[in-house]
């Protein structure tokens, strides 16, 4: 076939033919996410997306809790894009910066959260033994309390299901059993440690 033949002709046919457009620069796809753009937003969200789960990943260890904070930097991306300043550096040092501050602040609150855990459970310790054991036949669910039943020795066993699934008082499973008042109340309490222990439950 003739080449010239193959050619589009007429004037609007002059010029070498059309190249692919330019692929925008970061810095140019957050000037028009921070105008509203979606469809920039969603080209940025292609670039950096990746890079910056694998900082907040490096930083939090757990995948889970990595996804979570890439999806609140890229939400603080499209709402902050016009905070960006090119004088104070390069679009994707902005971005890693934002990642590694949401990575570092998910750390922190996880510590904190963790102490504040640590603190109640201290606090926990201190009350008083009965108000506890009332506390325990709300939150623990009866099936599960029975399968943890079996890791408790025979006489916290006895102690903790006359009381709890019998509706004995304290003194009448003592005399059921034979033992001294003081002694139930510690084979309970050790029963019922032993049992939140099982349950990964916190009281």
């Amino acid at each position: 076939m003739d080449q010239d033949a193959a050619r589009p002709h007429g004037p609007w046919a002059t010029g070498p033919a059309p190249g692919p457009e330019p692929v925008p620069s970061l810095a140019d796809l957050l000037g028009r996410v921070a105008r509203g753009d979606e469809s920039a937003f969603g080209e940025v969200y292609d670039q950096v997306a990746p890079s910056v789960y694998g900082l907040v990943r490096r930083v939090l260890r757990d995948p889970a809790q990595s996804e979570e904070v890439t999806q609140e930097v890229m939400v603080e991306v499209w709402r902050t894009a016009c905070r960006y300043d090119a004088r104070r550096g390069t679009p994707r040092a902005w971005l890693m910066t934002l990642a590694h501050r949401r990575a570092v602040d998910r750390v922190r609150s996880e510590q904190v959260g963790a102490d504040r855990e640590a603190r109640a459970a201290a606090a926990e310790a201190d009350r008083p033994y009965d108000e506890v054991a009332e506390e325990v036949t709300d939150r623990l669910e009866r099936e599960r309390v029975r399968r943890c039943l079996e890791t408790l020795t025979e006489l916290q066993e006895q102690s903790v299901r006359l009381a709890y699934y019998g509706g004995y008082t304290y003194r009448e499973v003592a005399r059921l059993l034979s033992t001294p008042l003081g002694t139930i109340k510690t084979r309970m309490r050790d029963g019922l440690i032993r049992l939140r222990d099982c349950l990964g439950v916190e009281w």
